[in-house]
């Protein structure tokens, strides 16, 4: 607990500096991700996670690329797992099966991916990264998704960038909303929520199931491999005084599901395929909390925030035989952030955070150690924004203090040009750094894998360029330009004479360099359009990376009716070719095998029944494509859904 200390101090003067003043709410009227705003909506794509100042960014200011997904745009595409919609982001990959949905930014690897649910960090300690095939979507909920090193602000998980989850307030979503459907596949979804404010609080509560028996997963398999999903959150502030506020948040998830296991009979045609595999399932259960204080000084032009926050996930896997593997993970922060608003254009901000981690391996048989192992990390954040009629400007320096590896300086520095009223350039520049997660260093299964406790920190550094240019009054253009290096990454080698698997670091160079494109318009008064395209070129020391498509594109088409009456959006999403790893191979060594690009077609419908009451039906994968985002794991062919939504 060498950190301790240093943390009490910083609690300390965060408690002393605190002067609780009149209360002022934020420029563009909009609650943040890390705390919770007593104030009405007034944009849908305004950015709150760009900054640690909690301030509001229009996507016209901000100097790096970002991308707002609506809670317009959630209900119109019909989402249900947040990891569909992430599909529609540049530079966004995206691969799961049973148990693990990863995403990759830029060409990065999933555990450099930070991913905020309503402020609080949802990373497993255990896996480093969480699995986003659990984020579900809620009523009102919206999604940011900063691309590029992000460390300067959040520390040693956001090499490849951030996505920041969340769920709407009382006061933005009132009133009572409801969801149900079903379908094929004996799939059964539902939702509830409900919202309220009074003139000093606000609160809101919503649970969220989603029940499916899934289809077969393995090549000519016929079991189904099917899970059930349940989401219980709320959050609420209130405004115990002139200029002094509290908020907190709470989030419960558990996942069930069957999985099918790879074939590891050496002497069958099928070994290092998946097969249908009887009596093999997991258990995911994730608890979140976070509480917070707010402060305003100065006629609100010096806020002072602190805040803790907590994650505690258990994985289970199970066999024919019983309980085979498990792990518990848990994490500990405390952060405290004072932003100074200079002027109208210029603005200083400092935090400092302090996280512990801690895991234990619960894996029945006791091969593996079963005692607690924990990493402590104290951050210091210095940040400038300067944003004017014609230039903005920002920069941010952080060091990390840790424990167990070597002390981290990181950087970020961007700038916005607007060359017209229509046209606007753009640069950024950063640094990253992702320190090895617990199961590269101590995790163990049996004959396969053997963690690496010799680790050491990979870093990044990376820049961007990129052009905005409005088109008329009712469609933008942003085509993004990045390059970026990574020293030191970890990777698996397989050492003979065992030849079990164990991580290590490059002694080479990776580089991750592309194209990123998206364009939104408002084709008429009933029509609207968003798109996307990335190229990615991610190699690691000169090989392609896997799961890295060099192609991705998408396509959102929306046509709603005058007065909302109805409403259709077309969605298609093309996944270029990939390569992947195969175990194919006695010795266990992986084989390069390259997965077929596919496009999905989704359409769906909704239509008003009544005033609050809607039916809708939604088509996912209307093509049927067959297709697999991870070797010889077939994913889902066509589905249907219909249901009803009631609104009070």
């Amino acid at each position: 607990m060498k950190n301790l200390k240093l943390l009490n101090s910083v609690a300390g003067a965060a408690l002393v500096w605190a002067v609780p003043v009149s209360a002022q709410a934020d420029p563009a009227g909009e609650q943040g991700l890390d705390r919770i705003v007593i104030a009405d909506r007034k944009r849908a794509d305004i950015i709150v996670s760009a900054s640690r100042s909690g301030d509001i960014l229009l996507p016209q200011d901000y100097t790096g690329s970002a991308l707002v997904i609506t809670a317009e745009q959630l209900e119109q595409r019909q989402t249900r797992d947040i990891a569909d919609v992430l599909r529609d982001v540049p530079g966004v990959a995206v691969a799961g099966v049973a148990g693990q949905t990863q995403i990759r930014l830029r060409g990065s690897e999933a555990n450099h991916v930070l991913l905020l649910v309503d402020g609080i960090e949802v990373s497993d300690p255990f896996a480093g990264e969480f699995d986003i095939g659990t984020l579900q979507a809620e009523v009102g909920a919206r999604v940011e998704v900063l691309r590029g090193p992000q460390s300067a602000l959040y520390g040693p998980d956001a090499i490849g960038g951030v996505i920041a989850y969340e769920s709407a307030s009382g006061r933005a979503v009132p009133g009572f909303a409801a969801r149900i459907e079903g379908g094929t596949d004996n799939t059964i979804n539902g939702a509830l929520r409900y919202g309220a404010a009074g003139d000093s609080w606000d609160a809101a509560l919503s649970a969220v199931v989603v029940s499916t028996d899934g289809q077969a997963n393995a090549r000519g398999g016929t079991r189904d491999i099917g899970r059930d999903s349940y989401t219980v959150s709320g959050k609420g502030a209130v405004e115990v005084s002139e200029g002094l506020q509290l908020r907190a948040a709470a989030r419960f998830i558990r996942t069930e599901g069957r999985f099918n296991d790879s074939d590891f009979d050496p002497a069958s045609p099928t070994f290092g395929f998946t097969i249908d595999s009887p009596g093999t399932r997991f258990t995911n259960e994730a608890v979140y909390a976070l509480i917070g204080a707010r402060g305003e000084a100065l006629d609100g032009r010096w806020t002072h925030d602190l805040s803790a926050q907590v994650a505690d996930i258990a994985r289970d896997t199970f066999g024919p035989f019983g309980r085979s593997n498990g792990s518990e993970g848990d994490r500990v922060k405390a952060s405290y952030v004072s932003a100074l608003r200079l002027d109208a254009a210029h603005n200083l901000t400092f935090a400092a955070d302090y996280e512990q981690e801690g895991f234990r391996n619960t894996t029945p048989g006791g091969f593996a150690f079963g005692g607690r192992r924990e990493i402590e990390q104290i951050g210091f954040v210095g940040e400038y924004r300067y944003t004017g009629a014609v230039f903005d400007l920002s920069a941010a320096l952080r060091h990390d203090i840790n424990d167990r590896f070597q002390d981290a300086t990181t950087f970020r520095i961007g700038a916005g040009y607007r060359l017209t009223d229509t046209t606007r350039l753009r640069a950024a520049a950063g640094s990253g750094v992702k320190n090895p997660g617990f199961f590269e260093l101590f995790g163990f299964v049996d004959g396969r894998f053997i963690g690496n406790d010799a680790l050491r920190p990979e870093k990044s550094t990376g820049w961007e360029v990129g052009v905005d240019q409005d088109i008329g009054d009712y469609a933008r253009l942003a085509v993004t330009y990045f390059d970026s290096e990574l020293e030191g990454e970890i990777f698996t080698i397989f050492p003979a004479p065992t030849f079990i698997a164990t991580p290590a670091n490059r002694t080479t160079q990776s580089d991750q360099r592309g194209v990123e494109v998206s364009f939104n318009a408002r084709l008429a008064d009933q029509w609207s359009l968003d798109a996307a395209y990335s190229y990615i070129d991610a190699e690691e020391n000169g090989v392609e990376e896997v799961r890295r498509p060099e192609h991705i594109a998408s396509t959102a088409l929306t046509w709603t009716a005058p007065g909302n009456a109805a409403s259709a959006t077309l969605v298609v999403r093309h996944n270029g070719a990939a390569l992947d790893d195969a175990f194919t191979d006695p010795s266990f060594v992986p084989v390069r095998v390259r997965l077929d690009d596919y496009t999905l077609v989704n359409l769906n419908a909704r239509v008003a029944l009544a005033k609050g009451i809607s039916g809708f039906a939604r088509v996912d994968n209307l093509l049927d494509e067959r297709y697999e985002q991870v070797f010889s794991f077939v994913s889902p062919g066509r589905s249907a859904v219909v249901g009803v939504e009631a609104r009070f």
